[in-house]
């Protein structure tokens, strides 16, 4: 398992995008059965074949023929109902194509050209780029405290204050919060800065030490582009941006313009066998974090003018100054991976550096990447939820690996490898989680283990998969089946305690202590669940025990009705939780009434079982029933108790909303 795949597995709550290793072209089949094949809009006429070039994007022929096998592969291999491709060369659109469908059940073909989707995350560079623009003007400081610009008050949790710079790293030191993010009613939308004023994530670390992605922070970049500029941001990116650069396919707004309805291309998730059309996706309250819809041929000439040092068609976006300063690295966790930009992100691979953003709706999957040393870009957007498995990385590595191939230089382990491997070995989880609130629960879907293997080897284990690692240097390893990077550091004292994947610069792993392991709090859920149901039942037994004339001695061990009150209550609760869960909008949309009530099941239970290790240690020291019955209380009061401090650790234990 590649290492993009096992970023986006280890983080499909947080919405983290993943890659496989690349797709050969090989037989065609429809990607819906039966059906025919859609006539693919072509936007640009290939020029007479050539052969493929040793290195670099020369001939649009070749490219076409490289695409075309490529995308039929991947849609067909990953059930993909259409995606829309365009690669820009030299300040002028060199390619660009659709490929399957728009509308899978009218059977219409994606067009390059025309049709739109859903760019999620990689709208946030349209929001830099503002930001950019009004710093270029004076009216924004990178550095300046943001709540000069803003009309709520962020606290002053740590004496740093946050600024615009940390924003557009994504270090500005926030929890993750994923609540009212995406609705598919424009009757619950929420103004954006309603949105930020009541949906303020704690500041969990100081601003500037680690990266962790942040719609809030980038929507709130978006505000004060909007306050500043007295322009709201849906204007404002329109008259200056999108009307400059000649993006007449492109919008901000949302619900969809009726002007760009019959354009729009449906959004599908792949089940059982086919593909079922999904609602359009609304970006609620963080409408600058991901709300534009485009075509490929219009992000087209957003990357050449970003490539163009800033301006395109004579039209220029941003001074030549400011375009360097945003498309410079601004910050890293290690200085042997990619870091950040102001807004980009890199992406550097093959012996080259590359910058951009991904992004993802729950149906859209996109990706672009620049290569300003080759001036040379690249868009790529799927409209099915699988496309997530291509998007982030492994559409950009068959690129790479078809034009810029660049064999891993083989280098010999480190001599302490095996001594550094025992030291990264252990439990680690993203940073880019909920730290106080109920939302931590959401962790449980797994740590990522990392183990020493042979030679100073590493595995790194996840659910779903596991990768291995190969040492390269101090506390650096290659992925064996590429060449992405793994760095560590360790802390004052010298224990390694984080990790950092050269594909997700936007993330920090740290180490989990042994007591905050997933695993061992799945043992106690999966414990707990057996006692609170043996002991309903067992109480159901001694009820038809009593009625018919055989009750047993140890049926009246005094304190039996807590600890069948506590696994009610429990037993309850969790079925309360995952009727939530699957309620619409789950556990991140809408004022939770539910969830509140819910939780208020466990409290007592905690109240419970504490009255019933109370009567625990009297049962002992009063030696009532017989030595098994206290056994059996004591077990189950134990694994009571484990449960009450496990609901602690998630954040479940309480109101934390």
């Amino acid at each position: 398992m590649s290492l993009p795949s096992f970023v986006r597995c280890a983080a499909v709550v947080l919405l983290i995008t993943s890659a496989e290793a690349a797709a050969q072209p090989t037989s065609i089949r429809p990607l819906v059965p039966r059906a025919p094949r859609p006539e693919r809009q072509e936007v640009i006429s290939p020029a007479p074949a050539v052969p493929a070039p040793t290195r670099g994007v020369h001939d649009r022929a070749e490219l076409a023929a490289f695409l075309d096998g490529v995308m039929t592969a991947n849609l067909r291999d990953r059930h993909v109902a259409g995606a829309t491709v365009a690669v820009v060369k030299d300040g002028a659109l060199f390619y660009a194509k659709g490929y399957g469908y728009a509308d899978v059940s009218r059977r219409t073909p994606v067009d390059g050209e025309r049709s739109l989707f859903r760019i999620g995350s990689t709208s946030k560079l349209f929001t830099w780029t503002a930001v950019m623009q009004l710093v270029e003007q004076g009216k924004l400081d990178l550095d300046a405290d943001v709540n000069r610009y803003i009309d709520f008050k962020i606290p002053a949790t740590y004496p740093q204050p946050i600024t615009l710079r940390h924003i557009m790293t994504h270090t500005p030191g926030f929890e993750e919060d994923g609540r009212d993010l995406i609705t598919e009613d424009s009757t619950r939308m929420i103004p954006t800065d309603r949105w930020l004023a009541t949906h303020m994530p704690a500041r969990v670390r100081p601003p500037g030490t680690y990266s962790s992605y942040s719609n809030y922070a980038t929507a709130l970049a978006g505000y004060i582009v909007q306050r500043v500029s007295g322009t709201p941001w849906d204007d404002y990116i329109e008259q200056k941006i999108l009307i400059p650069l000649g993006m007449t396919q492109t919008t901000t707004r949302q619900p969809l313009p009726a002007r760009f309805r019959g354009d729009l291309s449906h959004g599908y998730q792949w089940a059982a066998g086919g593909f079922k059309p999904k609602p359009f996706e609304i970006i609620n309250g963080a409408a600058p974090a991901g709300s534009i819809s485009s075509s490929a041929t219009d992000m087209a000439k957003f990357m050449i003018a970003h490539l163009n040092d800033g301006v395109f068609n004579g039209q220029r976006m941003l001074a030549e100054s400011t375009a360097a300063h945003m498309h410079a690295r601004a910050f890293g966790h290690d200085p042997r991976l990619p870091g950040f930009a102001l807004g980009f992100y890199e992406k550097s691979s093959h012996g080259l550096r590359i910058i951009g953003h991904g992004g993802d709706t729950r149906w859209f999957h996109t990706d672009l990447g620049l290569i300003p040393a080759e001036r040379l870009g690249v868009f790529v957007s799927y409209n099915t939820n699988t496309g997530g498995e291509l998007s982030f990385g492994p559409f950009l590595t068959q690129f790479l690996d078809h034009y810029y191939p660049t064999p891993a230089a083989a280098v010999p382990p480190p001599p302490n490898a095996v001594t550094e491997a025992r030291r990264v070995a252990g439990e680690y989880e993203f940073n880019r989680r909920s730290f106080t609130t109920f939302q931590r629960a959401l962790g449980l879907a797994g740590a990522i283990r990392v183990s020493a293997a042979d030679s100073g080897h590493l595995v790194l284990h996840s659910s779903l998969g596991d990768m291995r690692l190969t040492p390269v240097g101090p506390l650096l390893y290659r992925d064996e089946l590429g060449d992405d990077l793994v760095s560590f550091k360790s802390d004052g004292s010298g224990r390694v305690a984080y990790g950092f994947l050269g594909i997700a610069p936007m993330m920090a792993m740290e180490r989990l202590s042994w007591w905050q392991s997933p695993p061992l709090h799945w043992v106690v859920l999966g414990l707990a669940v057996l006692v609170f149901v043996a002991t309903v039942l067992a109480a159901l037994g001694r009820f038809v025990r009593r009625r018919i004339g055989e009750a047993r001695p140890d049926d009246s061990l005094p304190g039996r009705w807590l600890l069948v009150t506590l696994a009610l209550l429990n037993v309850a609760f969790l079925v309360a939780v995952i009727s939530v869960i699957g309620a619409s909008g789950g556990l991140l949309e809408g004022p939770l009434t539910g969830l509140k009530i819910a939780l208020a099941l466990p409290v007592l239970g905690a109240l419970l079982a504490v009255g019933a290790g109370v009567v625990a240690v009297l049962h002992w020291r009063n030696r009532m029933g017989t030595r098994g019955a206290r056994l059996r209380y004591s077990a189950a009061v134990v694994i009571a108790l484990l449960f009450v401090w496990s609901l602690g650790q998630w954040n479940l234990l309480g109101w934390r909303m």
